[in-house]
């Protein structure tokens, strides 16, 4: 591309990125090595124009930090959540916890993501590769969602009343598939009506039938910029973007950054090379912005 075209291309990815809305930032301050905190992440969303930011960590509910950075930093225009992941840090599947983060505004819950029993079966797969804690931290103790009759666990029953109560995003966190399509089954007919698959393709283990099956009981799948990109995690390519949002469709898939790790672009740049991609791909702008924005505002209510 020459200057011109170069410009021109980054005002229109600009103008895309305008009240885009990010549901998995991973800013610190974190037990893992960040490349940016939740003031910088905010000013940076600001920047662009971003009309959300929904903040992730694998240990702690950051929902406090959002309340306090909209009170410290207001007129920003930028919207802050956050909630909680049931790893071991949080109890596990602990519906203490999840009643907890409903309490004080929590948006969203992560099924186990670290602490998962798949994720740690992918010890020298998928999860090799997966960022580690700054320092040694305790072994995980493995977890799943379902009891050793298949069934879904007492405790997660619990859990998916008291998200359905509070409107809250049940998300599938590092659970195998099969595992996912148990848990959405019951989570539905308990009255979740919001549950989100993270990267599908990643850990997950999600086939092109699986992802079908989940957005059939209403799941919506969320990729990972870091996926995707030049500098990031990425272990995908164009192809396979197009691929997936074909298969689950436009208005079932959002793409967050899952950006924040050192090494890798800023949350925002990752969108910004998202959204080329996507439009070298020739998706068009609507489609681009249900992907980035629409479908993850449905999620958080903002529309």
């Amino acid at each position: 591309m020459n200057d011109m075209t170069d410009n021109s291309r980054a005002a229109e990815v600009a103008e895309l990125l305008k009240g885009a809305i990010d549901l998995h930032c991973h800013s610190g301050p974190a037990a893992m090595p960040r490349i940016l905190d939740h003031h910088e992440a905010l000013l940076d969303a600001a920047e662009a124009g971003f009309r959300a930011v929904l903040y992730k960590d694998h240990f702690y509910l950051g929902v406090a930090h959002c309340v306090m950075l909209e009170k410290l930093v207001p007129d920003t225009g930028v919207n802050l959540y956050s909630g909680i992941a049931l790893n071991n840090a949080s109890g596990g599947i602990n519906p203490y916890a999840v009643e907890h983060a409903a309490a004080i505004g929590g948006k969203i819950v992560w099924l186990p993501t670290l602490s998962a029993q798949n994720h740690l079966d992918q010890a020298s797969g998928a999860a090799a590769t997966f960022p580690k804690t700054a320092m040694k931290m305790m072994d995980p103790i493995g977890l799943t969602g379902l009891d050793a009759n298949g069934e879904v666990l007492d405790d997660l029953k619990k859990c998916l009343d008291i998200i359905a109560g509070a409107d809250m995003i049940l998300a599938g966190g590092h659970l195998p598939a099969h595992e996912l399509i148990k848990v959405f089954e019951e989570a539905r007919a308990r009255g979740v009506t919001k549950m989100l698959v993270n990267h599908p393709t990643y850990v997950v283990n999600a086939t092109d039938d699986d992802i079908r099956a989940m957005v059939e009981l209403g799941a919506v799948m969320e990729h990972s910029i870091c996926m995707f990109i030049e500098g990031g995690a990425k272990c995908f390519d164009e192809n396979d973007l197009q691929h997936v949002i074909d298969v689950a469709g436009v208005d079932n898939t959002i793409l967050s950054s899952d950006l924040g790790l050192r090494g890798s672009p800023r949350p925002i740049e990752g969108y910004r090379q998202i959204v080329s991609m996507l439009l070298d791909l020739q998706v068009s702008k609507d489609d681009i912005r249900t992907l980035i924005s629409t479908n993850a505002a449905k999620m958080l209510n903002l529309d």
